[in-house]
């Protein structure tokens, strides 16, 4: 007998503001730890002769680094594994170091003006934050 394969058509669901902040508090833990320790070895390097722009952008690429590389990989970092959250992008394509970047670059945006760029999600009707709208991204919960 002939198994016939039934594929379901659902989208995966949108992942609500507090499952977002609850990850990016976990995330948040892990990242001053990631940043303490590479201030000591940025420090431990220089002996402390660097200028503090080198610094600032050193400590900037250890951030962004933090997020892309899990991104890139698995589309979850630590926080967002631990809530069941996953980036994808909207065409259903691999991330790539683009979406990545602008999504890091407009989610520093989205903070600096008093969070405004997150709390869109509660008015966009697919919970989409400014990063996800610039980079064309989503977080979805996955089961």
């Amino acid at each position: 007998m002939e198994e016939i394969a039934v594929k379901t058509s659902h989208s995966p669901t949108s992942v609500s503001l507090f499952r977002h902040f609850a990850a990016l508090f976990y995330d948040s833990l892990l990242l001053v730890s990631v940043l303490f320790f590479a201030t000591g070895l940025f420090q431990w390097l220089t002996q402390g002769n660097s200028p503090l722009i080198v610094f600032r952008i050193y400590l900037l690429m250890i951030w962004f680094g933090y997020f892309a590389w899990p991104w890139l990989r698995s589309g979850q970092t630590l926080g967002m594994s631990a809530w069941r959250i996953q980036l994808q992008t909207t065409d259903g394509k691999p991330l790539s170091w683009q979406h990545v970047g602008q999504r890091f670059l407009m989610a520093i945006v989205s903070w600096l003006v008093l969070g405004m760029g997150f709390f869109w999600a509660v008015v966009d009707k697919q919970h989409r934050t400014w990063h996800d709208l610039v980079s064309h991204t989503r977080l979805v919960y996955i089961s």
